[in-house]
């Protein structure tokens, strides 16, 4: 039942869905569908004017979920790239020596080691985008929300980042990620939840999406008529 509107328009109206933990999740949908708002409430980032979100843990799990996101455009912090992990640890109060040790670790699976002491802000953006990656990743979560994170990338950096991804998702954690390219959807979906001027229209596994789609508006916006 999640709303949620900003300036008089309606951005998501009455979302209901639920997401299971494993399999990658890629919300498609054309621009203005309300997929940023929607990872973003998930997030914790936004609170939506009616209806909740509900994370299911069991009954003897007393921490909250770990989670991260990464957006679009990645945000750095006025430090280096080695820093920027570092200060991410430190948030989560792991020790000094630990952080030195972990954030090497996040710099060389994510093939940034020589940029360690370069400052972020003159990184290129695909490096940029692979440290903020490496930042999420280094604190394990459980659950990684991605906002079109390749929209603003080359075909080499998306190649880059969607390695990444892969490795993430190998490590255990579940992917929740938006986009708007149908080729990488293929690459990376095991399910698809498709918005449309806010609402759900579809939520099928990604080789139901692709290959039988239900609704009319999934018909439409594979075949790029969806406005």
């Amino acid at each position: 039942g999640v709303t949620y509107t900003a300036r008089e328009r309606r951005i998501l109206g009455g979302i209901s869905l639920e997401i299971e933990a494993g399999p990658r999740t890629v919300v498609l949908g054309p621009n203005g569908a309300g997929k940023s708002v929607l990872l973003r409430i998930c997030h914790g980032l936004i609170t939506p004017q009616e209806g909740q979100v509900r994370w299911h843990r069991s009954a003897t799990a007393a921490r909250p979920v770990r989670q991260a996101m990464v957006f679009q455009r990645p945000v750095m912090l006025r430090r280096s790239a080695a820093a920027n992990i570092r200060y991410a640890l430190n948030l989560h109060q792991v020790p000094r020596a630990e952080r030195h040790r972990l954030a090497e670790v996040a710099l060389a699976r994510t093939g940034l080691t020589e940029v360690a002491r370069t400052p972020a802000h003159h990184l290129s953006i695909g490096e940029q985008q692979r440290l903020a990656l490496a930042r999420a990743w280094v604190l394990e979560p459980e659950v990684l929300f991605l906002d079109e994170p390749t929209a603003s990338l080359d075909p080499a950096s998306t190649r880059a980042v969607e390695d990444i991804i892969w490795a993430i998702d190998r490590s255990g954690t579940k992917i929740i990620m938006t986009s708007h390219d149908l080729a990488q959807a293929r690459r990376i979906a095991h399910e698809v939840v498709l918005l449309h001027r806010g609402r759900v229209v579809e939520n099928t596994s990604a080789a139901m999406f692709f290959e039988a789609p239900e609704s009319a508006e999934a018909r439409a916006f594979l075949a790029g008529e969806l406005l």
